[in-house]
């Protein structure tokens, strides 16, 4: 078995996520989107604005500055779609067949369970209402209901919506201000794709599995199940069975405890310079286990945390530099000001601060260019904040 040392794998890692490479010069369009996607596989969808949406900064992290309605164009023309492919994704549309097996064997929520007990046949009117009356928000069907709770409550034309969502019955044909329009996945998805065959389970997951093995370069069975979220206890086996197909390649990678496959087509780049802010649900670092085991780094979001409790900040951004996570930086979009704002910044032991410092300069004046923001304003916080005051001066 061959072995693997830390540093190529991590080098491995970031090839398969196009992170070695340069960002594309001049204009960006849908093909390097296109391009992207043959190399993530799955962009996760997240609605937190601090600085912009998560899948706007991951497309940022690849592409640079481009047009931030990129995805949401692919959505419109039917390149994409959005299922619950890592969590909530857009993925390829020519990989919908390979979703029917969990659409068709979704199972009742303990909400749908409770509202159809309480409201017999709601669901089914809610179908029979948008068939009737084509796409629609929650708020535009006949009878929503109210939400139920705090923000993130769900009123009972949501829990319907959704329900019929992961069963693929309804599909999102559009969204505006971020608010999903809901309509008959028949009339939103090509009948190419629509009307193949779904790919039977079992060999869904051996193809989802690939693709993300793929996208990883090199993966633990628990990198490989969570990069698509399969169920670990079935595609244990069926990840053993390409190894011995000879389809992954068993490896141990240094100080790795796991089993770990790599797969076929990963590269090695002999080198990595890139600079990149990576946004927290951005495909490299999603999964917070893989960060630890491949880049010694702890991270954890702290959005959830209260004020007083945080050690970073509210939307705190990893800063790769090369081939390391060399620190971590508080990130804020104020457009009012026009500003991009930086409460604070830290780096890890040992790093040189005044060399970060200047590359994190460079990259946070070609997000606030993007950003259509004029001045960068440093705040008080972290170790990194007196050479970063000095390099953006």
């Amino acid at each position: 078995m061959r072995k693997i040392p830390l540093e190529r794998a991590r080098r491995i890692a970031l090839g398969a996520q196009g992170l070695d490479s340069p960002r594309p010069s001049g204009r960006v369009d849908v093909r390097h989107l296109r391009k992207m996607f043959r190399t993530i596989g799955v962009l996760q969808i997240d609605s937190v604005n601090v600085i912009e949406r998560a899948h706007h900064l991951t497309s940022f992290a690849r592409l640079g500055c481009h047009k931030k309605d990129l995805a949401w164009d692919a959505l419109d023309s039917r390149e994409l779609f959005e299922y619950w492919g890592h969590v909530a994704s857009f993925l390829p549309i020519e990989t919908w067949p390979l979703w029917r097996h969990k659409m068709d064997r979704m199972g009742k929520w303990s909400r749908v369970l409770e509202l159809e007990e309480r409201e017999p046949g709601y669901i089914d009117s809610v179908e029979e209402e948008i068939a009737r009356r084509g796409a629609l928000a929650p708020a535009d069907l006949e009878d929503p209901g109210d939400r139920a709770g705090p923000w993130w409550g769900w009123s009972k034309g949501k829990i319907a919506l959704e329900y019929l969502f992961a069963r693929g019955r309804l599909t999102v044909s559009e969204r505006r201000n971020f608010t999903r329009y809901y309509d008959l996945a028949e009339r939103v998805i090509p009948a190419e794709y629509f009307n193949a065959e779904p790919v039977p389970r079992a060999d869904a997951h051996r193809t989802l599995l690939m693709m993300g093995a793929k996208s990883l370069g090199i993966g633990t069975v628990t990198d490989l199940v969570d990069y698509y979220r399969l169920p670990i206890v079935e595609t244990r086996a069926t990840i053993a069975e390409l190894a011995a197909e000879g389809q992954l390649e068993e490896v141990e990678v240094e100080g790795w405890n796991e089993p770990t496959f790599l797969h076929p087509e990963a590269k090695t780049p002999r080198t990595v310079e890139q600079v990149r802010l990576l946004c927290p649900f951005d495909n490299l670092i999603f999964f917070r286990d893989r960060v630890e085991r491949l880049f010694r780094f702890h991270y954890r979001i702290e959005i959830y945390v209260p004020k007083p409790e945080r050690r970073f900040g509210y939307y705190v951004l990893p800063l790769l530099i090369g081939d390391r996570l060399v620190g971590r930086v508080d990130v804020k979009a104020d457009r009012a000001a026009k500003k991009l704002r930086i409460p604070g910044a830290f780096t890890e032991d040992g790093v040189d601060r005044v060399f970060a410092a200047r590359h994190l300069a460079d990259e946070l004046r070609l997000m606030a260019g993007w950003l259509g923001l004029e001045e960068i304003a440093v705040g008080r916080r972290g170790d990194l904040i007196g050479a970063l005051r000095a390099a953006i001066a």
